[in-house]
């Protein structure tokens, strides 16, 4: 671990049975004791059962009784991360498409004021989408980087490293995309808060087993919001906190008792179970 400084790597996952324990198991070959928060969809398979026999100390699962999204499970474990007082988050896919074995090079570079991002498009990289899928890719990053005047070449993935301090004050009320669109979201985020942009090389995979659950239209959805981004920085300035109001991690939900609220709409919403507060 960096310096002693906390990492909390987070895995949002639905239907992921076929892959879940041989990815833990790989994550323990390079993060032997960070813990790993698990936050699973209501998958209707033996997801649940699969991780509970586990047994590892250091695993949390928070376990969702119907499918709120990849969106509102990133929030989510951003909140956790905040309340449970982590330096550092480490967020990844639970498809394999993310290899834990870069998990020390991310770690090597996290830094109270950076954003670390695994990179498919510099030198060193690799990636093994083909065909539509890769030209829908590249297209994406490259028009989001220059519509959006962000120093990086990949923006989409969500193998990250977000410094814990800099997510406090985040405007989440604003993050209530899905998809590719939260994810682009939190980099502006990030380069308007002036975090230091770093990417890594990393050989971005095709899934292992089982079937991609984000839906094509997202894609449109994703440029969609980007635009919505660009016309909406022209002329309203973009707004960050100290003391932070859009979200509540001291009140417990009356539904699943989970103390995690974003602000949505004027109104606080369970991530767990989307219950307002």
């Amino acid at each position: 671990m960096k310096n002693n400084k906390k990492f909390l790597i987070a895995l949002a996952i639905y239907k992921e049975a076929e892959n879940i324990k041989k990815l833990i198991m790989k994550i323990r070959l390079f993060a032997k004791k960070e813990t790993i928060l698990i936050i699973n969809d209501y998958s209707g398979d033996n997801t649940k059962q699969i991780i509970n026999k586990i047994r590892d100390p250091n695993i949390v699962l928070i376990e969702r009784e119907k499918k709120l999204g990849l969106g509102t499970a990133h929030k989510l474990s951003m909140f956790y991360a905040i309340k449970k007082k982590f330096d550092y988050l480490i967020t990844m896919d639970g498809d394999f498409s993310h290899d834990p074995s870069y998990i020390p090079l991310l770690i090597k570079n996290a830094g109270i004021n950076n954003f670390v991002i695994g990179s498919r498009f510099i030198e060193g990289s690799k990636s093994d989408y083909t065909g539509l899928r890769k030209i829908i890719s590249i297209c994406g990053n490259y028009c989001a980087k220059k519509i959006l005047n962000i120093s990086l070449n990949e923006i989409t993935t969500y193998f990250r490293v977000y410094s814990v301090k800099l997510l406090k004050k985040l405007p989440f009320n604003e993050l209530n995309a899905e998809g590719y669109s939260l994810g682009v979201k939190v980099v502006w985020l990030m380069k308007k808060i002036n975090a230091k942009l770093i990417e890594i090389p990393i050989h971005f995979k095709d899934r292992n087993k089982g079937k991609s659950k984000i839906p094509k239209f997202q894609i449109f959805v994703s440029f969609f919001d980007l635009i919505l981004i660009f016309i909406r920085n022209i002329f309203k300035k973009q707004k960050f906190y100290k003391h932070n109001k859009t979200y509540i991690l001291n009140k417990k939900c009356s539904s699943c008792k989970k103390t995690y609220f974003s602000l949505k709409l004027g109104n606080y919403r369970c991530l767990v179970c989307n219950k307002k507060l």
